[in-house]
């Protein structure tokens, strides 16, 4: 028999190994996508190509994958500090909704302000909303020692039901032909374009919020603070640290972020608040914040590839007619094996054939 042990790393995997498993990972999933389209009579090589060249292979391919990775980057990088302190928010999709929410209010309530008064206020409104709704689950943590998982997994069906409720309801525009959306926003109510590009400002925000996280994190007495609780709550809580404290603050900063991408989306991407705007960017963010193993600027880089697998998705979707679930599969295919390459990343596995006397 052959006797297989798994040992964990007592050295950590150089940079080039590192990506020689992500890029072994990305193969098996791409070799197993295309056995799925070959299934379907679909052509596997092109269909794989096709995905390649619609994901980064051109310029408007780089541009779409920029702007989707806007709401990613900002809804990671608010999972990533909660994670940091041990605290598990599964909430982001919840509260990226409600930043839409409440910069879909603002610019609906006040359409003749003008812009510098008007965009000020929407991410305002979004900061309140989607720092609410992760103050919530702090709370019911500190307070009731509430699991934050499932608090955080039930407000989010809560948020996204608030918005349908809205788009189907009071906010429907009676032009739409029944469709549930709300009037389009004013002009002074949407973020624009760099350029002739369709990436929006937003992304401007998202590259200074990411070198301010990273310099909180490095140099600050909070960061420290953050890191210190969450190797060890017990004794950062003996030390004197403000352990709850940062549960709130964590929490809060999280959904404020996620509320700044629903409000980057409403304002850039639609220029309006409907249903299609809950794409499962909450849900992508804690995958990317684990890729990333919570590094803001890992986080963008990671940001951008996974943008790029869904661009790409999107073009298999459209050029070769496959249904559209198969682009959640293959989706999920991809995540799913670079995940599991982590494994690799920290243990080995040897074996060897025992003997016959033993």
């Amino acid at each position: 028999m052959l006797d297989i042990r798994v040992h964990k790393r007592q050295v950590p995997l150089p940079w080039w190994g590192t990506c020689l498993v992500l890029s072994s990972a990305v193969l098996v999933s791409l070799i197993v996508s295309a056995g799925l389209l070959a299934l379907q009579g679909k052509p596997a090589l092109g269909g794989i190509l096709l995905f390649l060249e619609s994901g980064f292979g051109t310029s408007w391919a780089i541009q779409d994958c920029l702007a989707k990775a806007v709401p990613i980057f900002l809804c990671s990088l608010g999972v990533a500090i909660t994670f940091r302190l041990q605290i598990w928010n599964i909430g982001a999709e919840g509260q990226y909704a409600l930043g839409s929410v409440g910069a879909t209010w603002a610019a609906l309530t006040f359409p003749g302000l003008p812009w510098y008064l008007l965009l000020p206020l929407m991410l305002a409104c979004a900061t309140l909303l989607g720092g609410l709704w992760g103050l919530i689950p702090a709370l019911l943590k500190i307070k009731l020692r509430v699991n934050e998982i499932i608090v955080t997994l039930m407000l989010n069906y809560i948020g996204i039901l608030v918005l349908e409720y809205l788009v189907y309801g009071p906010w429907k525009d009676p032009a739409s032909f029944g469709m549930p959306m709300t009037p389009t926003f004013s002009p002074g109510a949407i973020v624009g374009f760099i350029g002739e590009t369709n990436v929006s400002w937003g992304i401007v925000l998202c590259m200074v919020i990411g070198m301010l996280m990273t310099v909180f994190l490095k140099y600050t007495r909070y960061g420290f603070a953050l890191k210190a609780c969450g190797e060890n709550a017990r004794a950062a809580k003996y030390a004197g640290l403000p352990y709850n404290g940062l549960i709130v603050m964590v929490m809060v900063f999280s959904g404020a972020l996620a509320g700044w991408a629903g409000f980057l989306e409403a304002s850039s991407s639609l220029n309006r608040l409907e249903p299609t705007i809950m794409a499962g960017y909450g849900y992508t963010a804690i995958v990317v914040a684990w890729l990333a193993r919570l590094n803001p600027l890992s986080i963008g880089v990671a940001s951008f590839l996974l943008a790029g697998l869904r661009v790409g998705v999107e073009g298999i979707q459209l050029d070769l007619q496959v249904p559209a679930a198969f682009g959640s599969v293959m989706e999920g295919l991809i995540l799913l094996t670079i995940l599991a390459s982590s494994f690799f990343q920290h243990y080995t596995i040897s074996g060897r054939k025992k003997s016959s006397g033993k």
